[in-house]
């Protein structure tokens, strides 16, 4: 089926206390569901390599573009002087380059795969699109409270990035915050969306000791404000009532200097979460959602 992923008219990212995205984030599955809309089904499967939440790319040999950025001016704002860094979780070029994303980078407590090719919907929706779909509408609303905003890359690349460079890039931007934005793969009639934190890590080149409570704050108003705002409920198979998970084997948080969480924003497989992931109007709201946590955030 065709998939529309023009966006529809954005507005302005509300924030919200954080006592009330707390509240929102503890809502029960039957508080918050929102079903899929007419018309627009679609069922999930994984792909090889699919794991949603075990991102990594290798750096390909050579130079490598910018991380990219709007050159358009940006209008005056809550969020004028504040960076964010989203990262698109995946890239579409990344199933014809599998010999390189499955080479071994360092995330400071051991060696990963680069990256993995993402997983897709029964009918082919790929992970890497809904990604890149989904981070260009959050980075229209960031943008349109003036905050500068980079992606890790744009599908203008090969391949990759690789997930130690994911981390870089928010790095050297001295980042704000950055939110890396996935789907995930598992069982049908697993649900809902859930957002991972960093654990407290050290060793090798990783050290999170510092971002440990501000992901934390990242990761509590993004997963309040999403499920407010989309319908959707905190996964019921992975982070308890409130969708929040921390991990300690992910290299684009273990490798991470600034505030920085993982999105997952439904499951792939499962035929009614697919129906909403491949709704472009739900692709909006789930935009919104994640511009509005993370203004709720900064502004904190």
């Amino acid at each position: 089926m065709p998939y529309d992923d023009s966006p529809p008219p954005t507005r302005r990212a509300r924030p919200l206390s954080v006592a009330a995205a707390l509240a929102a984030v503890c809502l029960t599955a039957a508080g918050c569901g929102g079903g899929p809309e007419p018309g627009e089904t679609g069922a999930a499967s994984p792909r090889p390599g699919a794991n949603a939440t075990t991102s990594a790319a290798p750096t390909p040999a050579g130079k490598q573009p910018e991380p990219t950025a709007s050159a358009k001016p940006l209008p005056k704002g809550a969020l004028t002087g504040r960076t964010v860094v989203i990262d698109p979780g995946h890239n579409p070029g990344n199933r014809d380059h599998t010999r390189e994303i499955n080479q071994q980078v360092d995330i400071g407590t051991g060696r990963k795969e680069c990256d993995t090719t993402g997983t897709a919907t029964n009918d082919g929706y790929a992970e890497a699109r809904f990604t890149l779909d989904v981070s260009h509408r959050l980075r229209a609303l960031l943008e349109a409270e003036g905050a500068r905003v980079r992606l890790t890359h744009d599908a203008d690349r090969p391949f990759g990035p690789c997930i130690d460079e994911r981390a870089r890039i928010g790095n050297e931007a001295e980042a704000d915050a950055v939110v890396s934005v996935h789907a995930d793969g598992s069982a049908v009639g697993n649900r809902g969306f859930h957002v991972i934190l960093p654990a407290e890590v050290k060793g090798g080149g990783a050290d999170t000791s510092e971002i440990v409570k501000s992901s934390a704050d990242l990761g509590a108003r993004i997963a309040g404000h999403f499920a407010r705002t989309t319908g959707s409920a905190p996964s019921n198979y992975i982070g308890g009532p409130t969708g929040l998970d921390t991990r300690d084997d992910l290299g684009g948080l273990n490798l991470s200097t600034v505030p920085k969480v993982f999105v997952e924003c439904g499951n792939m497989r499962d035929p009614k979460d697919a129906a909403l992931l491949t709704s472009a109007s739900w692709r909006q709201k789930a935009a919104q959602g994640l511009a509005d946590g993370i203004t709720s955030y900064l502004q904190g």
